[in-house]
């Protein structure tokens, strides 16, 4: 069953705007270590982070709260499987409002899709609950 869907648009050119501007201050407080570290070494270092960006605020939207009740920016973190598939993993407030959608005897899982064409990033999550077996 379907938890919850979410979508986002974003302009690359804003968030290399905000980076140019902020910087670290901007990077640390919205992407992980991790991201930063994935993101930085890009070709499209801008498009990479606008990408993220509009996954993170999708995730949020699927999961009922938007960026409000708690959740936070860095609760979301966008990886990828060898494959270059985006994954979603969750923690602190967005881990427990997702257990909380989670139906009893059900586990969840976070789809993630993303896409740019400058100047525009573009992600869609759904969140999906399967019985356990």
């Amino acid at each position: 069953m379907i938890l919850g869907i979410g979508t986002d648009l974003t302009n690359i050119d804003r968030i290399k705007k905000v980076i140019d501007q902020h910087g670290a201050r901007f990077l640390n407080r919205v992407f992980s270590i991790c991201e930063q570290e994935k993101t930085s070494s890009a070709r499209n270092e801008a498009g990479n982070f606008a990408k993220r960006w509009a996954a993170k605020e999708a995730c949020s939207k699927a999961l009922g709260t938007g960026l409000s009740m708690g959740v936070s920016w860095r609760d979301m973190t966008v990886s990828n499987l060898k494959s270059g598939q985006p994954t979603m993993h969750v923690a602190g407030v967005a881990k427990k409002r997702l257990d909380e959608l989670t139906p009893d005897g059900y586990k969840s899982t976070i789809h993630v899709s993303i896409t740019d064409d400058n100047p525009w990033a573009q992600a869609f999550v759904i969140i999906e609950a399967e019985p356990m077996l």
